[in-house]
């Protein structure tokens, strides 16, 4: 299957009913294979980032809580209790490899508050490439049930959205989707890829997956991640987990669901920026870095002219040339007061003024050219 090899960056979410056996206790020897199967994807070349449940899981065991519905506060403190354990797991798997495991926790809000999001996404960024293997959670240990994801099945997909990642693979119980579940149905129908996920494909998820012993997620929970994946250019792979190294696994062509991407990780991004933000501020700049901009040039302080607005770091901004006219749309990298103090200046001497640097204000990568201009770039 094609969809692995081929990505720059993927994303794989492990949930509690593989890492964590019936006693509590991490499921080590599998865990081991797994590293080895991430190591393999390490070593030539793909940056991998992996989602891992269980500290509740394993955080039960370690507080003696045996009751299997806990209440909020006994949640987080199992998780507390857990987390230090599972990246323990994590790091004693990972190591022999010659690979450095590096915990990041997240609430909801890390994905969706603006500034969290492009500070979690610059930490993350920075992490792989420095060839470390982020191990993400939720923050269980201070979230709340109204700003929970729910299920890391979705905080996988969220993640891969931020970092740009092109596959998303989750790890089931079972080889992929179903027209029904295998397991009560003996005609149910194996698809091995799906293009769209309309409501028909949807409602094939109702039963499969429901019964996992632990964990929170279901097919539908993997199908509704896996729409959140789509529209941000990644593709996902559903596949059993439960054998010593499933990615090899669907690379040779074992079973496997691929849920098809709608489009590219850099196109569903450039889209967000120009249709979901509202501009904070206008940056004028002159002909010289307009001409820039439309050969996918960043946009340095030196070719802009002044700041309009107020805006902070992370806000969108418009970018508009000396008549006016809209050139694009982009996340800026300097609030609006530091903005105006470095219009004009060079690179090498903003830091002499600000005491700091972020880079260009706006990075190509975080630019959106408005249509017009994408389409006679003269």
């Amino acid at each position: 299957m094609s969809d692995l090899p081929g990505a720059r960056r993927l994303v794989v979410k492990v949930g509690s009913s593989l890492l964590v056996r019936a006693d509590g206790a991490a499921n080590r020897e599998w865990l081991e294979a797994l590293a080895a199967d991430l190591a393999r994807l390490r070593a030539r070349g793909q940056q991998v980032l992996v989602v891992s449940s269980g500290a509740v899981a394993i955080g039960r065991r370690r507080l003696g809580l045996k009751r299997r519905t806990l209440t909020l506060p006994e949640k987080q403190a199992a998780a507390a209790a857990g987390q230090s354990a599972l990246m323990r797991a994590w790091e004693e798997a990972l190591e022999p490899h010659g690979l450095v495991a590096a915990q990041v926790l997240l609430t909801r809000d890390d994905t969706e508050v603006r500034r969290r999001w492009l500070n979690a996404r610059a930490t993350v960024e920075t992490l792989l490439g420095l060839g470390v293997v982020p191990v993400v959670n939720e923050n269980d240990t201070v979230v709340t049930e109204e700003i929970r994801y729910g299920d890391n099945d979705r905080l996988a997909a969220r993640v891969a959205q931020m970092i740009g990642a092109d596959v998303l693979v989750l790890l089931s119980d079972v080889d992929g989707l179903y027209t029904a579940d295998p397991r009560r149905d003996p005609d149910a129908r194996h698809l091995p890829r799906i293009s769209a996920l309309t409501q028909e494909i949807e409602a094939m998820a109702g039963g499969a997956n429901a019964t996992a012993g632990v964990g929170t997620g279901g097919m539908a929970t993997k199908l509704a991640a896996a729409r959140i994946a789509q529209s941000a250019g990644c593709a996902t792979v559903i596949t059993l987990g439960d054998r010593p190294a499933p990615l090899l696994a669907v690379e040779t062509g074992e079973r496997a669901t691929v849920v098809e991407a709608s489009t590219t990780p850099a196109a569903a991004y450039k889209a967000w920026i120009a249709g979901s933000l509202a501009p904070a501020g206008t940056l004028w700049v002159d002909a010289g870095a307009a001409k820039a901009l439309l050969t996918g040039k960043s946009l340095l302080a030196a070719g802009v002219r002044r700041a309009e607005g107020r805006f902070d770091k992370g806000d969108a901004v418009l970018v508009v040339g000396e008549d006016g006219s809209e050139i694009g749309r982009g996340v800026v990298r300097y609030d609006s007061g530091d903005a105006a103090r470095i219009c004009g200046l060079k690179s090498d001497a903003i830091e002499a003024e600000l005491g700091y640097t972020s880079g260009p204000l706006i990075h190509a990568d975080d630019l959106a050219l408005t249509p017009a201009r994408v389409a006679r770039p003269a």
